[in-house]
């Protein structure tokens, strides 16, 4: 009998990607796997139900997730679609565990072996699976873009009858997918372009995109590509140096955030009040509270001339490339579990070992398993 591989519709307000678009669908179909989405799964993404030619569509999630061996999804499950599953059935999807413990108790007690995809480990072999890296691009692009439309200036310089207008200037803060995407994007709209990372490693990725790359004297490598925390005097020090290049900006993109923590507060309300009137900040951290002092988490507001945008799940505005983006990491991520169209999970795998949440009744996440049983006691 084959193995059932189900596509909810995604549940989250707001939430218009799907898990898996029709091409990506197909593939599993051919690896032997029955395919069944949920009626209207792919509509906010633009991929009608007709779309999904090698799947079975299903009207409603309780038929649905009852049914499946296999349930991959988008956002982290509610609690009631854990309880609609079966005992002993498999969940792959982003889960931000810290912020639903009541999700991870479900799990565990349907025994329900969970993938949780921000978990997977950083390493070669598992950049074609790396979710966090792909939807970090489609929010790049979209911060630049926001940047603009909201910019009371334009990004181009432009030469006309009325006299030539200069470029605007944007600054980037955090050289990572994100702020690489938001470079590139911003320079394409053709801003001038500057940007800092504490990582002095993005230095050669920053120039190779036309911007500059500025060198404020705080390093701060760390593990798993990511930045460590600085100490209370390289933030200080940091906050000094960038206060100047700020204050002539345009447009400001923050995209300094940490996987299952808040984000690092970089723009105090003082360096706002130094900024241009009509400069714009889009503070892509926004998820984690903020790097601006000022954000408001989904909201849109004016201090002293200056707009802070904080927008929520920006991936979700670009539905179908997301999506897309999205299919393909968890179609390299599952493909290895399915050989022949069989289950197999391979413990020894560093990529299978680290990216489980629960198993068998375990929370096999060591940090979520501490939290859990700590609010337990």
């Amino acid at each position: 009998m084959p193995i059932k591989l189900a596509i909810p519709k995604e549940t989250d307000r707001g939430e218009r990607r799907v898990a898996l678009d029709p091409a990506v669908a197909a593939r599993f179909a051919k690896m032997g796997l029955e395919v069944m989405i949920q009626k209207g799964a792919g509509a906010e993404a633009q991929f009608p139900d007709e779309a999904y030619a090698d799947a079975r569509v299903v009207n409603d999630a309780k038929t649905l997730l009852g049914e499946a061996d296999i349930v991959v999804k988008v956002a982290p499950p509610t609690q009631e679609e854990v309880e609609m599953m079966k005992d002993g059935a498999m969940i792959a999807g982003l889960f931000h565990a810290h912020k639903h413990p009541e999700v991870v108790k479900a799990l565990q007690k349907k025994k329900i072996s969970s993938f949780a995809l921000e978990l997977i480990p950083r390493i070669s072999r598992a950049q074609s699976m790396d979710v966090l890296s792909s939807q970090a691009a489609v929010g790049g692009y979209k911060a630049a873009i926001m940047g603009a439309d909201l910019s009371c200036r334009f990004f181009p310089m432009l030469t006309t009858a009325a006299g030539t207008i200069r470029p605007a200037k944007v600054v980037v803060i955090g050289a990572g997918v994100a702020g690489l995407q938001a470079i590139a994007t911003a320079r394409r709209l053709g801003a001038m372009v500057e940007a800092y990372d504490v990582r002095s490693a993005t230095k050669e990725q920053v120039e190779s995109l036309g911007a500059k790359f500025l060198d404020l004297g705080v390093k701060a490598e760390g593990e798993g590509g990511y930045a460590r925390e600085l100490t209370d005097e390289e933030k200080e020090k940091q906050q000094e140096a960038l206060a100047k290049y700020i204050s002539q900006a345009d447009v400001l993109i923050t995209t300094a955030a940490i996987p299952g923590k808040p984000s690092p507060m970089l723009i105090p309300q003082q360096m706002v009040s130094g900024m241009k009137s009509g400069a714009v900040i889009i503070d892509l951290a926004a998820e984690g509270g903020g790097n601006c002092e000022l954000t408001k988490p989904g909201k849109t507001v004016t201090k002293g001339g200056v707009t802070i945008h904080g927008p929520l799940n920006v991936a979700s505005q670009v539905p179908l490339h997301a999506s897309e983006m999205y299919a393909k990491n968890l179609l390299n991520f599952l493909t290895p579990m399915l050989p022949e169209g069989k289950l197999v999970l391979d413990w020894e795998d560093e990529i299978i070992a680290k990216s489980c949440l629960t198993h068998e009744g375990e929370i096999k996440h060591e940090a979520t398993r501490s939290l859990v049983e700590g609010g337990q006691s």
